[in-house]
């Protein structure tokens, strides 16, 4: 969600994306125990209120959902292959609440779309979503189902159940995504270790709009609504996945965290070394002028700034060529290494680094 850095900044002391923990669907549930009108972030709630509320708001989309919301747990028909991933997202870390132009329902879209990200780089199938929300005093009813129908909105065009999870009184607000996706067959996936020398690096579309969107919501430039808009309600690349999963990638990750740092996981899992051109990199509309007004190259932003949630592709260059992706480098032979360059001169560039102190 909205980090509220700018590239280059210090980044905040934590970045909480995890690996699956495995942990099992539980009913929406207001945590510890409480009476029928407890107060929950300062709206009266209980958990009668609040069950039918989201029965109301959400929808299963799938016959392999049996049972969801309102039982002890949810019970799902398997596929073969299960994909499963966590993200959370804390305010203060990850976005501002307390910033006029982020709504409950911006937060509540970019913690889904980062979840599924995750999926879309696996080139898995969405299936199912569950969501823990810690809501804090004076965050009412009516944000509460702002911020899950902004996610049951996002879960309808791609095809997820909101399946289940949990709603308990936090410090802060806090929200913690577990993501399913499926698959039929392993050699469906794509991970990060399958990039071979000759391979090209390509991008599903433009980068930097987020960072550049970011540094318009702080007031650092000037720019155009499309880059807030970028930045607050990012679309997970779902379909793009499964599509160059079909064309024979043979590595993929999301550029969640700067393409200088997620290309940096392709080389390093694969043992290979990539060598971008930053020149090569597609620019979002807008992105170029908000640089110049930070005095930083367009690439900085493109590279270094994260959140555009594109998907950065090795292939070999013919299968890419038919794909439409942008082509922005190429893989040799290890060891494994990320070699960056504009203007024919080494540059040294990091996206945001995951920090716990």
């Amino acid at each position: 969600m909205d980090r509220h850095r700018g590239p280059g900044s210090e980044p905040p002391a934590a970045h909480p994306r995890c690996e699956p923990l495995g942990k099992r669907p539980i009913r929406f549930e207001p945590r510890p125990p409480r009476r029928a009108g407890a107060r929950i972030g300062g709206s009266r709630l209980s958990e009668r209120d609040l069950i039918a509320a989201f029965e109301t708001l959400l929808r299963p989309r799938s016959e392999r959902v049996l049972r969801w919301i309102g039982d002890d747990a949810a019970v799902v028909r398997a596929r073969p292959l299960q994909v499963t991933s966590v993200d959370a997202m804390v305010d203060g870390v990850h976005f501002r609440l307390d910033h006029p132009r982020v709504g409950p329902a911006d937060v509540g879209h970019r913690a889904l779309a980062a979840a599924l990200s995750d999926l879309a780089a696996m080139a898995a199938d969405p299936g199912e979503a569950y969501v823990a929300l810690g809501v804090p005093p004076g965050f009412g009813g009516e944000a509460v189902l702002a911020l899950v129908g902004a996610m049951e909105a996002l879960a309808a065009r791609t095809g997820t159940t909101m399946a289940g999870g949990d709603l308990v009184a936090a410090p802060v607000l806090t929200i913690a995504v577990t993501v399913v996706g499926w698959a039929d067959d392993e050699r469906d996936l794509v991970g990060r270790d399958g990039a071979r020398p000759g391979d090209v690096v390509g991008v599903t579309g433009p980068l930097g709009a987020s960072a550049a969107g970011l540094a318009v919501l702080e007031g650092r430039a000037r720019g155009p609504d499309a880059l807030v808009r970028a930045h607050l309600r990012p679309e997970p690349r779902l379909a793009a996945g499964r599509a160059l999963a079909r064309a024979g990638a043979g590595a993929l990750v999301d550029v969640s965290d700067g393409l200088a740092t997620d290309a940096h996981h392709l080389a390093a899992r694969s043992g290979v070394r990539i060598v971008l051109d930053l020149d090569a990199l597609p620019l979002a509309e807008g992105v170029a002028e908000v640089a110049d007004t930070l005095g930083v190259p367009p690439w900085a932003l493109a590279a270094g700034g994260g959140e555009d949630f594109e998907l950065c592709a090795c292939l070999p260059e013919a299968a890419a060529r038919k794909t439409g992706l942008a082509i922005v480098g190429r893989v040799g032979d290890g060891p494994a290494a990320l070699e960056l360059s504009s203007g024919g001169r080494r540059v040294d560039l990091a996206g945001y680094e995951h920090r716990l102190a």
